[in-house]
C-alpha cells in the first residue's frame, strides 16, 4: 500500500510496561473498534542498537529531549519484550496519536490510552532517574511512520487483505 494523505500506515509499539501489565489486548481492542486494520504484528525483545536506531536515527530524541532522557528511555525499553504492530486506516497516524494521548501520562486526557492506564509525571520520572512508563509508542507523523515501519518490519511481514466490511462496501 502506498501512503497517501488519507490512507496511511502507522507503527505502534506496546512498550514493556503495557506487556508486563497485561494491557495489550485491552488497548488493541480500542484500535480495532475505531476501524484500524492490523497489517503487521510481532513480539520482539530488541537490543540497544535497535532502539538506538529507532529513537535517535529516526526520532532524533537526543536533539529533542537530551541525552539523559534518551538513556533512561533506552534502559526502560530493555526491561522486557514489546509488541510491535502496524495499523492501517484513514489518517491513521493522527488518529492513533489522538487515541494514545500526550506523552506525559499525568497530562494525558481521560479517555486516551495514557490518560486511562498510566499516570506518572516527567518530574517524578526525572527525580527517580528512570523512563516514563507510558505504555505506547506511536509514530509522530506520516514520514516518521514510513521510516519506523521499515525499521521494525520487512516487506514480507506486512500484509494486504480486506476486512469483512471492506468487501461489503466496494
Amino acid at each position: 500500500m502506498k501512503q497517501t494523505s488519507k490512507m496511511q500506515r502507522t507503527l505502534v509499539l506496546f512498550k514493556p510496561d503495557a506487556v508486563q501489565r497485561g494491557l495489550v489486548g485491552e488497548i488493541l481492542t480500542r484500535f480495532e473498534r475505531v476501524g484500524l486494520k492490523i497489517v503487521a504484528t510481532k513480539m520482539i525483545f530488541p537490543d540497544r542498537d535497535h532502539y538506538y536506531a529507532h529513537y535517535e536515527n529516526i526520532g532524533h530524541m537526543v536533539t529533542r529531549r537530551g541525552q539523559k532522557a534518551f538513556d533512561v528511555t533506552l534502559t526502560m525499553m530493555q526491561t522486557g519484550p514489546v509488541v510491535a504492530m502496524v495499523f492501517e486506516g484513514v489518517e491513521a497516524v493522527a488518529l492513533v496519536r489522538k487515541m494514545v494521548g500526550g506523552t506525559e501520562p499525568k497530562s494525558a486526557m481521560p479517555g486516551t490510552i495514557r490518560g486511562d492506564f498510566s499516570h506518572m509525571s516527567f518530574e517524578h520520572a526525572d527525580s527517580e532517574d528512570k523512563g516514563v512508563p507510558n505504555l505506547i509508542h506511536a509514530s509522530g507523523d506520516p514520514e516518521e511512520a514510513v521510516k519506523e515501519i521499515g525499521h521494525w518490519f520487512n516487506s514480507t511481514e506486512i500484509f494486504d487483505y480486506e476486512l469483512a466490511h471492506e468487501k461489503l462496501t466496494r
